[in-house]
């Protein structure tokens, strides 16, 4: 759907905005937001709140230990109301910002803001959540390094932010409430199905690599009970006699964004085998000062396998479809690779995602915290599971790669990808003014 543009339009002067309609202004966010600085010494409250990116701000309890770790020491910390703003001073340009729904403190190094009265607190979240004025406020940042480049108040107090009539501003906010919240429940929906296909998917897989496609094959006992019967044919054999090598990465201090060509040397996040499909995009550049290691570089055919994952993600695994230059494995992956005469690392990966291989990881997953377990080298290395010929491998796989409920994930998934790229540019157009919802906003409250 278009929407009009205004009337008239002149130019705001400032970099990121660029032309605004010409009943509005643009004005410091000093005037707008007070920065807040108080600690919690004497202490307050013990009640924690993390920002996570692209999320906002949530209890540390429902983040656990997964990236920065809650100090002991909360004296420090500051003080964090309902309807505040946070925001990372070191990760602002990757989305970490949030309004709080909580009272409680946070780490020492994010900004709090308080919306002065006289504006529209959800027109200025939205303002803060364009992906543009994220960018642009964090290229004034100061640091050696990109990861540890952050943004003081005193540079982000100075930025104009757009400023138009309190009417239209809340009648922008309020378009933004409706049009996001479609959005953002047509992705719940599409998430809801990803997780019912993928479920379904498990199934399919966990008996192709346990039956087999032939229905009236001749069965015998595997000697596993999670296993129970496999065809005659297939031999039962630890993971370990059919590997050539197992290692793991390297997890230095990295900047915190993705590398922009293969040219760039980074290392790859637990989460890029989250799907049971590599995703190379999933990986944080590696800091100048840093060489990195050819030897951890993925190549075609690496089955990669987290180590270390939240109970129901530890232990996915992914084959690299092609060799990818200067990018290397972490430290909380396993790199494992096959004997060509035994497996294709395809069919083993499968058989980790299946119900048979989760039961083995998941009891052996352990930690201090639930929300962050580890599995060892041992627990993939003494897995007994059921190995066809090769050429049953390749007619499975054949079944497997084209099956219809992992289409329609893929499908789901670019859906969702597609939402999040129309909300952003929807945000982005509203609160610069470069579409007129009044009349949008107007009909949509009717």
């Amino acid at each position: 759907m278009s929407f009009p543009k205004y009337p008239a339009y002149k130019d705001s002067g400032v970099e990121w905005i660029g032309k605004i309609p010409s009943g509005w202004l643009t004005t410091p966010l000093r005037t707008i937001c007070t920065e807040k600085t108080a600690k919690n010494d004497p202490e307050i409250t013990k009640y924690y709140l993390s920002l996570v990116a692209n999320i906002g701000v949530i209890p540390y309890a429902e983040k656990g230990d997964v990236g920065n770790k809650k100090p002991e020491d909360l004296s420090k910390c500051k003080i964090v109301s309902e309807n505040d703003f946070v925001i990372n001073s070191m990760n602002f340009g990757i989305g970490s910002f949030g309004l709080s729904k909580y009272n409680g403190i946070c780490s020492p190094v994010y900004i709090i803001l308080k919306v002065n009265d006289q504006f529209h607190i959800n027109f200025f979240r939205y303002v803060f959540e364009n992906k543009t004025y994220q960018t642009y406020c964090q290229s004034f940042g100061n640091g050696i390094l990109a990861h540890r480049s952050a943004i003081s108040w005193d540079i982000l107090k100075g930025i104009e932010l757009p400023f138009p009539p309190l009417p239209e501003q809340q009648a922008i906010a309020s378009f933004l409430d409706r049009k996001c919240g479609k959005i953002d429940a047509l992705i719940a929906q599409q998430k809801r199905l990803i997780a019912l296909l993928a479920e379904k998917r498990q199934a399919v897989i966990s008996h192709a690599v346990t039956k087999g496609l032939n229905p009236k094959a001749p069965m015998k006992d595997s000697g596993i009970p999670w296993i129970g019967m496999v065809p005659e044919g297939w031999e039962m054999m630890r993971v370990k006699n059919i590997l050539l090598t197992i290692e793991q990465g390297w997890s230095p201090q990295c900047e915190n964004y993705p590398r922009s060509s293969d040219s760039e040397w980074a290392v790859l996040k637990v989460g890029c085998v989250n799907t049971g499909i590599f995703n190379p995009s999933e990986n944080k550049v590696l800091p100048e000062t840093l060489d990195g290691n050819e030897d951890l570089q993925v190549r075609v055919g690496d089955l990669l396998v987290s180590r270390a994952n939240t109970r129901d993600l530890v232990g996915r695994s992914a084959v690299a479809k092609r060799n990818y230059s200067h990018l290397m494995i972490c430290d909380k992956i396993f790199r494992l690779r096959t004997r060509p005469d035994l497996c294709f690392p395809e069919y083993l990966s499968f058989f980790l995602q299946s119900s048979s291989g989760r039961h083995v990881i998941e009891l052996a997953a352990s930690g201090a915290s639930q929300s962050m377990v580890n599995i060892g080298q041992g627990t993939i290395l003494e897995m007994i599971f059921p190995v066809p010929p090769l050429e049953t491998q390749r007619h499975i796989l054949k079944n497997l790669n084209y099956n219809e409920e992992a289409e329609a994930i893929k499908n789901a998934n670019q859906f969702i990808n597609l939402a999040l790229e129309r909300r952003a540019a929807l945000i982005s157009a509203a609160v610069t003014g470069k579409i007129d919802v009044r009349a949008q906003s107007k009909a949509l409250a009717a």
